[in-house]
């Protein structure tokens, strides 16, 4: 298998996490989406990384799509709970994580665009979307050691993922002095192997 992606993608980065944590092969072909050069849209019609090609030649596109593959794959260490209020919790903390991811990737290519393009406006929603997503994140954390019934999960994984992108590319935001919750399971996860090999970089 090969995983089309971009290093400081935090949905790609949510599928390097898993392909570590269960030990998968998988090789990684760095391409990045908004080149000029780019061959993402060969698999992916709609631009996006990150996308796995299988063996088989067919390919498999959107984050989440890909991590319900790869548990399928191999099933253990289990990161998507068979109990199904549980499941349902890690979707959501999931769903939660990549809509940050999405606000903030939206706000890096709007500023990429030449300043007198650049909808301010546009900027501060996807700000608000940001903020109102972490401040969520940590009420709903907590004390917990994990996000989901104190075990690590897809849910963390997404989580940290997020975390990590705004470390990237949005230090100004300050995040862990105002959300203590997720600034202590970020320095959590940032213990862990998969992490560590996979921080973002330019």
């Amino acid at each position: 298998m090969k995983l089309v992606t971009s290093l400081t993608s935090p949905f790609a980065r949510k599928v390097r996490i898993v392909l570590a944590e269960k030990n998968i092969a998988c090789e990684i072909v760095v391409d990045i989406p908004w080149s000029a050069d780019t061959t993402v849209p060969q698999f992916n019609p709609l631009g996006k990384v990150p996308v796995l090609l299988r063996d088989d030649g067919s390919t498999l596109f959107d984050s989440r799509v890909i991590v319900e593959y790869l548990e399928q794959l191999k099933p253990w260490p289990m990161i998507i709970p068979v109990d199904e209020a549980q499941l349902i919790a890690v979707k959501r903390w999931e769903a939660l994580a990549d809509g940050i991811s999405d606000a903030a990737a939206t706000i890096f290519l709007e500023r990429k665009r030449p300043s007198a393009q650049q909808s301010q406006e546009w900027i501060d929603r996807q700000l608000d979307k940001i903020e109102r997503g972490l401040q969520a994140m940590n009420d709903d954390l907590g004390l917990h050691a994990y996000c989901v019934n104190g075990t690590y999960s897809l849910a963390d994984i997404a989580v940290g993922s997020a975390l990590g992108y705004l470390d990237f590319r949005f230090s100004d935001l300050q995040w862990r002095e105002r959300f203590p919750a997720l600034a202590r399971l970020a320095e959590v996860l940032a213990q862990r192997a998969s992490f560590a090999a996979t921080v973002p970089v330019a």
